[in-house]
């Protein structure tokens, strides 16, 4: 079935193929920011982490390093990992469950895979995305929520499940506390199963982490982003088994740099937050994980 406009246009605005990066040891698939999308209303950044399979006594080790200017999500498929952070916080994520950190005006964090979990072989698999804050918010205090799978309308039926991680979704909301209109979902659909992501949001898009799904009669496998245009419905069918996060809401009040692990409005700042980093005025210590940190990339590194 073709979702497509009276007038015949498209509903998909472009398809992202996610470049390969490095994340504490192992490859991720980064969809945004990219040449083609730099954001989907307030989403700045979207890694797709693993399938990584670790043997014993290794993992996950991103070593702490700082934010300014957004919020981070995790969002775990499989496995777990330990958040912790410049102000104190520890916390174990595990799958369906939030980790929702806001960075404002800074701090300092790090996610590791525990000791526990490097006993035996294990495996790692999700989302990590970044939300970018409104300008009135930029230089918020910082801070840390955990959410568990309580805080999350499920909603299930006719071969669909869909998990609203954040926002409003199928006239469901989450309890995860937001600083912007925004969506996101996670979709799991048995093969053969159709559901259509609503139109009330002008910026939408959904990225696919395993499986194939039919859109406007198109095919399109894991590892893939795509970004619908605003205005009507899109129904995506399994054509196998598939999991996939569908994103977006309301454009970000004006444009975002993004450099490092550092998000403004603000081009000085983000200069700001370099030498800050250099100088050690972020408070580099994390409670727990104190013996290293992640030095400021230095020009063609």
């Amino acid at each position: 079935m073709s979702i497509l406009s009276e007038a015949g246009e498209s509903q998909i605005e472009t398809v992202v193929v996610p470049r390969t990066s490095d994340l504490g040891g192992f490859s991720v698939l980064r969809a945004i920011p990219s040449a083609q999308r730099r954001t989907v209303g307030p989403f700045v950044f979207l890694d797709h982490m693993g399938p990584a399979d670790f043997d014993v006594g290794a993992g996950i080790d991103v070593r702490p390093h700082p934010h300014i200017g957004l919020s981070t999500v995790t969002y775990l498929y499989e496995g777990s990992m330990v958040h912790r952070d410049g102000a104190g916080h520890t916390q174990t994520i595990l799958p369906g469950e939030v980790n929702w950190m806001t960075a404002g005006r800074g701090i300092v964090h790090s996610e590791r895979s525990s000791p526990e979990s490097r006993l035996a072989p294990q495996r790692l698999c999700g989302l990590q995305i970044w939300v970018g804050l409104p300008k009135a918010h930029e230089e918020t205090d910082p801070g840390f929520t955990h959410y568990g799978l309580d805080a999350q309308p499920v909603i299930e039926g006719e071969g669909v499940r869909a998990q609203v991680v954040a926002g409003e979704l199928f006239g469901k909301t989450s309890s995860v506390k937001t600083l912007s209109p925004l969506f996101y979902g996670d979709l799991q659909l048995q093969a053969g199963a159709t559901m259509v992501l609503p139109a009330e949001h002008e910026e939408r898009a959904a990225y696919l982490s395993q499986g194939t799904v039919e859109i406007e009669g198109q095919t399109y496998e894991s590892g893939r982003l795509v970004v619908f245009a605003p205005g009507k419905p899109v129904q995506i069918r399994a054509k196998t088994a598939a999991r996939f996060a569908v994103l977006g809401g309301e454009p970000l009040d004006g444009p975002r740099f993004v450099w490092w692990n550092f998000v403004s409005s603000s081009k000085d700042r983000i200069e700001q937050a370099k030498e800050d980093w250099q100088r050690n005025r972020f408070n580099q210590t994390v409670p727990g994980d104190e013996t290293e940190f992640i030095p400021l990339p230095q020009p063609g590194v």
